[in-house]
């Protein structure tokens, strides 16, 4: 224990000077991008650090949960440009690459149920539906809280349909949680997109995991229940789960823990280069003999399937459901357990600068 925690020191005191830099790009990402918009555009992104937009999430679609903020579709290009590079300032080349893939699968997704209803697969009845539901590439929304300093907290939160990017910063850190991908299709069967997998690995790192289990083990997993049709810690629910579920990491063989492993980076690796290595020195100071793992469903793609990666640091939750007759739609979700929305940063903050 006494060497993990050396490590997690030793990782977190060198990454100080990198968050700083980081920390400067990304201040100046944002106000490269504020200086591009208009003065109404400005009215409409920026918003005081205290309001309640800040602590709120959902990854429904617009026609189901309208949202405050800047629409993504109505930007200029050149204001569109300086957005993609804070995307690509707050993310790592994976993290920043996913997000666009699932926000062009919302067009894909408008697009397969249009060629649904063409071919009489689907009635006037559900198309109608669906069209409210404002499926569209652009149709996400940006909000700044606060005021983007070196010296100031503040936040910045991109959402839409399956989307919630909730970044905190203060003057000494900053939070990404709870940051919440999902991607319907899983994986694109039609058009010309067919193939495209934004949330690939998240799938099958998960089945190379489970299928590593002996039957012992696998008891030990899976749970027995249905699975469910939402992650558990979703907007409607408990946002962290005190009791551990599934099987306990030092059940688990060395080459098991290093598949569960790789799994668990994927989530943390969406992040840009320090964040990932500080959330991967807190996971390797606690151990991997600390981890759970819960499985429900099947054990085959395609069908529906769920899994909980449960630490007393972090909650990773991934459910693959599918609406009509296979199981091709994916939520997941990273959290840092007292961190969703800077909560621990924020206290500090407050605690050492006065206001």
């Amino acid at each position: 224990m006494k060497k993990s925690l050396l490590i997690l020191s030793l990782i977190l005191t060198t990454s100080t000077g990198l968050f700083a830099q980081s920390k400067t790009d990304m201040v100046k990402v944002t106000n490269d991008f504020l200086e591009s918009l208009s003065s109404d555009e400005k009215s409409s992104v920026l918003f005081a650090m205290n309001d309640s937009l800040r602590t709120k999430w959902t990854n429904l679609p617009i026609g189901l949960a309208p949202r405050k903020g800047l629409r993504y579709g109505d930007l200029s290009e050149d204001s569109k440009i300086k957005f993609h590079k804070i995307l690509s300032t707050i993310f790592s080349s994976q993290g920043y690459l996913k997000t666009f893939a699932i926000m062009q699968v919302d067009d894909i997704l408008h697009e397969i149920f249009e060629i649904a209803y063409e071919r009489n697969q689907i009635d006037e009845q559900t198309i109608g539906f669906i069209r409210k539901l404002n499926w569209d590439y652009g149709n996400y929304f940006i909000a700044i809280l606060g005021n983007p300093t070196m010296d100031d907290a503040w936040g910045f939160k991109f959402e839409g349909h399956h989307i919630s990017i909730n970044l905190t910063v203060t003057k000494d850190s900053f939070s990404m949680t709870p940051l919440f991908l999902g991607s319907d299709p899983a994986v694109v069967e039609v058009t010309q997109y067919a193939g495209l997998r934004p949330l690939s690995k998240e799938e099958d790192y998960g089945f190379w995991f489970v299928n590593t289990l002996d039957e012992d083990q696998k008891a030990k997993a899976t749970l027995s229940q249905e699975v469910p049709g939402d992650i558990l810690t979703n907007p409607d629910r408990p946002q962290w789960y005190e009791e551990f579920m599934g099987i306990k990491g030092s059940d688990l063989r060395p080459e098991q823990q290093n598949i569960l492993h790789y799994l668990i980076e994927e989530y943390m690796r969406n992040m840009e280069r320090e964040k990932a290595e500080e959330y991967l020195a807190i996971l390797h100071a606690r151990g991997m003999d600390e981890v759970y793992f819960a499985w429900i469903g099947s054990y085959e793609p395609m069908k529906p399937h769920y899994y909980m990666i449960h630490s007393p640091d972090f909650i990773i939750e991934y459910d693959n459901v599918g609406f009509l007759d296979n199981a091709n739609h994916i939520h997941s979700i990273f959290r840092e357990k007292g961190n969703d929305f800077g909560e621990d940063i924020l206290r500090k903050h407050l605690l050492e600068h006065k206001h």
